[in-house]
Formats: structure tokens, sequence, C-alpha cells
């Protein structure tokens, strides 16, 4: 058996939350950059579909199961040149006197816990490869307060903190440390998620917006934070629609 030149072997990616949304986007992107795109989710038929279609693999995860995420690091490989950190998601809109708790640690659990589970798993491939990424996606939400987003705010500030925390420590080996923060994002299914179905909020969010940022505009970030030259860090981006000037200003054409 002839062995693949270096030339032709793909650096390998790993996306969690990939079923949907950004991570499906980024997985698509990462594959078209050359990248060998490990696709995670916890919904197995459609990050089977991904991995067929980008020529991918498909692994079933859920970040907040050490098991689970344990396979999906031994399935990885054990040289990981990029690790997109995507898998999240906010629940509710209630103020903090109306909070449900469950709902606080569901979201901590998956945004924060999560994502340093799958790191600290992939952090001996992410450096055994010589030139490792680590590239959370955080939010907006994760740089300024807003009414009714007190779990999810906490929970993105966790990952911003964790993130800045990750690069301090990380100082001399190679692997870099990203953090890309969207702002308003249409997805098919992020308002929906957080509004429990219910469509006619999740429809309210983006009632009159002028082209909120797509899945693919935020992959596209994405990948060109990853595909810079190994000695440049991109700290963080920062990324919102033309409409969006802030968490409280958003721009309406009716």
């Amino acid at each position: 058996m002839v062995e693949p030149s270096p030339s032709t072997v793909r650096p390998v990616a790993v996306v969690t939350g990939a079923s949907s949304g950004i991570g499906a986007a980024s997985a698509r992107q990462l594959a078209h950059a050359g990248y060998r795109v490990v696709c995670a989710a916890r919904r197995v038929e459609r990050i089977e579909a991904l991995a067929a279609e980008i020529d991918g693999l498909a692994v079933p995860c859920d970040v907040t199961d050490a098991e689970q995420v344990a396979a999906l690091a031994e399935a990885a490989g054990p040289a990981v040149s990029l690790l997109v950190n995507n898998a999240g998601g906010a629940i509710g809109l209630d103020p903090v006197a109306d909070a449900n708790p469950d709902d606080w640690r569901s979201m901590y659990e998956t945004n924060v816990i999560g994502t340093l589970q799958v790191t600290r798993a992939l952090l001996p491939a992410l450096e055994a490869s010589g030139a490792g990424t680590v590239l959370n996606i955080g939010s907006t939400a994760g740089r300024i307060a807003y009414e009714g987003g007190g779990g999810y705010t906490a929970a993105k500030h966790g990952v911003a903190v964790m993130t800045e925390t990750l690069r301090l420590e990380l100082l001399g080996r190679p692997v870099r440390v990203c953090e890309v923060a969207p702002g308003m994002v249409r997805t098919e299914e992020f308002a929906l998620t957080r509004f429990d179905g219910d469509t006619e909020r999740a429809d309210a969010v983006y009632r009159g917006v002028d082209e909120p940022l797509t899945a693919d505009d935020v992959a596209d970030v994405v990948t060109w934070v990853a595909t810079r030259p190994q000695h440049v860090n991109v700290d963080l981006v920062v990324v919102k629609p033309i409409a969006q000037a802030s968490q409280h200003k958003v721009h309406r054409t009716s």
C-alpha cells in the first residue's frame, strides 16, 4: 500500500455542534479549505449526511458527556490541527428574578463545561500536530449584558474568559487560541431552541432587520481565522450585521 505524500494529507479539524447552523456551515467551508473535518454532534443522521457530503467523519457526541468526548478524541486521531468549539446555545429570555435555574445549568454545561471537556480531551492532539488552533465560538453576549439574557450572557462571558485564560496558559506551546464572537445571526434553529419551538417569538427576534448574519457569514470568518499563518493569533473577532450597532441598538425597517 502506497502511503499518501505529506502534501496530500489533509489536516484534521474537529467541529462540535456540526449538525446545523454555524457548525455545519463551518464544517463545509473548512472542508473546502482543505481540512478533513470530524463532524461532532448529538444528531447522528445529520452529521452522517454532512460527513458524506464533505468527505469527513461523523462522530456522535454530546459535549457534556465525558465518555462521549473521550470517544471523540479517540476518533479524531493523534494529531488535530483545528478545534472549533461551536456546541452551545441559549434557553429562554426570562429576567433574573424569574429565571429557571435548570435552564442556567443547561446553558452553562453546554457552553462552558462542554467547551472545557472537548478542549481538554483534544489538547494533546492539537499540540502533537505542531501547529494547532483552538477556536471558540463565543458571542457578543459574552461581552455585554442585556435584559433577559442573564443565563446566556453568564455562559458566554465564561467562554470568553476561558479562552483568554487558555491563551495565557499555552504560551510557548504550538497552539493558538482564538475566539469568534457573532452578534445577530439568523439560523434555522438558534431562536427556535431558545423559545422552545415558538416560531412567533423566534421570528420576532429578526423581524424588520435587513440582512442579519447567516451561518455562512460566520463560517467564512472562522475559516479566515483558522487559515492565517500559524504565527498569527487572531485573539478575537466580533462580527455583527451592519443593522446591529449593539445588543440594544438594531435598525428595523418595520
